[in-house]
């Protein structure tokens, strides 16, 4: 347990008085005694009397200053841990706006970035292909009718035919790694999907907007429509 300030300044005081006065008796009194007046002595004595005192000076203050630390010190303490609370609500509102610019920043690169590649880039390669698979599909289907004709090289012709289909499908698989697909057939008209080339008409109301024949695939590139479907449909009415 810490000793009392109070009390610890009452024993040094003391002590000082008491050094103060043996001092005096030691050296007594010049005129009892009948000794000269030693001007050097007195100053010393002096001296020596001023540097008690500030000794005694420095023990007030110190003890003092004790006395005030933990007020003083409990209050500072406050005060920081305010600034502090204050400086971390700072950093936490800078990093949130900070990290909401970046998100933003990294989406806009993001998309400027897809829709160059898709416009500037890929999209006209993926169109050439697109057509090289009309001209490869447009063969295929007349070489298969001439191969179902009797002829002295039906059997040629049926090879040409079964390569050709296998030239188209791996022209497919391309597309597919590109994210290239072909839309899926449907029983009805989708205008999002198709384009109508040509109608038939219905005798049923049912059967208005039915698919007949698909005369050009068409794909879907990254869930978007690349080129729709060319269709022939029924029209009721």
């Amino acid at each position: 347990m810490p000793a009392d300030p109070e009390l610890t300044l009452v024993d040094e005081f003391a002590s000082t008085m008491q050094q103060l006065v043996a001092e005096a008796e030691r050296k007594g009194d010049p005129r009892e005694s009948g000794a000269d007046l030693n001007l050097h002595g007195s100053a010393t004595d002096v001296a020596q009397l001023a540097e008690r005192i500030a000794s005694l000076e420095r023990i007030l203050s110190g003890v003092a200053k004790k006395i005030s630390a933990p007020a003083l010190s409990e209050s500072a303490v406050v005060g920081q841990l305010k600034k502090m609370e204050e400086q971390m609500a700072m950093l936490s509102q800078t990093e949130s706006v900070n990290q909401r610019l970046f998100n933003s920043l990294h989406q806009e690169l993001k998309s400027y970035r897809d829709n160059f590649l898709r416009e500037s880039l890929q999209k006209p390669f993926i169109r050439d292909l697109v057509m090289l698979y009309d001209d490869l599909s447009n063969l295929a289907a007349q070489m298969e009718n001439a191969a179902a004709a009797p002829s002295k090289k039906t059997n040629a012709v049926q090879q040409w035919s079964t390569n050709l289909q296998n030239a188209v499908q791996a022209l497919l698989e391309v597309l597919h790694r590109m994210d290239v697909n072909p839309i899926e057939a449907s029983e009805f008209v989708d205008r999002g999907m198709h384009r109508v080339v040509s109608y038939e008409p219905a005798e049923f109301v049912e059967d208005d907007g039915r698919i007949v024949l698909r005369v050009k695939r068409g794909f879907i590139w990254r869930d978007q429509v690349l080129r729709p479907e060319e269709v022939v449909a029924k029209r009721f009415g």
